[in-house]
């Protein structure tokens, strides 16, 4: 950002995307604990949702959910993949979700890890960031007998760690209330001035999360056009299955997508990035789910990425996959019973659901 550049729509709009990410967690943390009320703050007040089985006002949901959750083993909803555009006092964001629910029938339980995504928009109300409307993509889902074995009370105390809960039974809740009790008494009126360099800084580094969100989506999608996007023309790519050119590879690996795989999902955290000047360098992990020949694989890895700013745009200058670990399973992908209302689901193309919200 140059001086003369006016910065105040800028951090106005990363203050808003700051926002907007504390209340996508904030309605995974009500989800997980059962908390009615912290997943009422997540909407506001005339709000709706669409997740197929239910179409209609959020708080008829976040009633379903606060009591449908109560009672049953605790989930554990991990929300990434965040991108989010900001548009004065209105916005939308396309978030992934790795959800984890064990259930128990007829004595037998079982272990459901469901990969989706959420289209949501959003409002500022009163300078209060809210959402207005989710609806709910189903991408996969895998299933399997469950393995939880909690130790016995004596060996669990032995070796300690606090087991998640729901409501005021939660461990979590008790120590961000004692954290967050102890930040608040050393509260003073202090306002922190940032320079420029240190707003370009923050600028820079959501422009290279973008980044990141854009490949997750090019590549569950097949969408060669936005691959090619966030390339620089002279950019590389080291990807396993295709080493080169980043143009070449744009085309090549969505191909090999629709072609190979049935479902893809790649759900992206851990980000860290350095940035100096018009460079930078990053580290993102990713974990990626591909249904291919009757196997449902999951790879855990990291891209390491070097990125360029030019005429004040930022994109990939190279990016290499490190793969760490993976998991092959036959697949237990099904498409009945809890998921037979789920109809909303992701798919290759302009026909999955985002390329129409985005277009709203």
């Amino acid at each position: 950002m140059s001086p003369q550049e006016p910065r105040g729509a800028p951090i106005e709009e990363l203050a808003g995307k700051s926002q907007i990410a504390g209340i996508l967690a904030t309605h995974s943390r009500g989800v997980d604990r059962a908390d009615g009320n912290l997943l009422s703050s997540a909407y506001h007040p005339d709000a709706g949702v669409d997740y197929s089985f239910f179409d209609g006002p959020a708080s008829q949901l976040v009633a379903i959910l606060a009591a449908a959750q109560k009672g049953q083993p605790v989930t554990s909803h991990r929300t990434s993949n965040m991108w989010i555009k900001v548009r004065g006092p209105q916005a939308r964001s396309e978030s992934y979700v790795l959800a984890y629910a064990e259930q128990i029938a007829d004595s037998a339980a079982t272990q459901r890890f469901i990969g989706g995504r959420y289209l949501d928009t959003h409002e500022r109300r009163d300078g209060e960031w809210r959402l207005s409307h989710r609806k709910y993509v189903m991408d996969f889902n895998i299933n399997r007998p469950s393995t939880v074995n909690w130790p016995e009370p004596a060996v669990a105390l032995a070796n300690f760690a606090p087991r998640g809960g729901q409501g005021a039974a939660d461990a979590g809740r008790a120590l961000l209330a004692q954290y967050a009790a102890g930040f608040k008494s050393q509260r003073n009126s202090t306002v922190t001035t940032y320079t420029d360099a240190q707003t370009d800084q923050a600028l820079s580094k959501q422009a290279l999360h973008d980044l990141g969100m854009a490949y997750a989506r090019a590549i569950d999608r097949a969408d060669a056009s936005l691959m090619a996007s966030i390339f620089h023309e002279d950019a590389t790519v080291v990807s396993g299955v295709f080493n080169g050119n980043a143009a070449e590879f744009a085309v090549k690996i969505t191909a090999f997508v629709r072609e190979n795989i049935e479902r893809c999902f790649h759900s992206v955290a851990n980000e860290w990035h350095e940035v100096h000047g018009d460079e930078a360098v990053g580290e993102s992990y990713v974990i990626a789910n591909t249904t291919a020949g009757g196997k449902d694989t999951l790879t855990g890895g990291r891209y390491v990425d070097a990125y360029q700013r030019r005429n004040g745009v930022w994109k990939f200058k190279a990016r290499t996959f490190v793969v760490d670990w993976t998991n092959a399973q036959p697949t237990s992908y099904e498409t009945g019973g809890m998921y037979a209302a789920l109809t909303a689901r992701g798919c290759y193309g302009a026909s999955d659901p985002v390329y129409a919200f985005w277009k709203q």
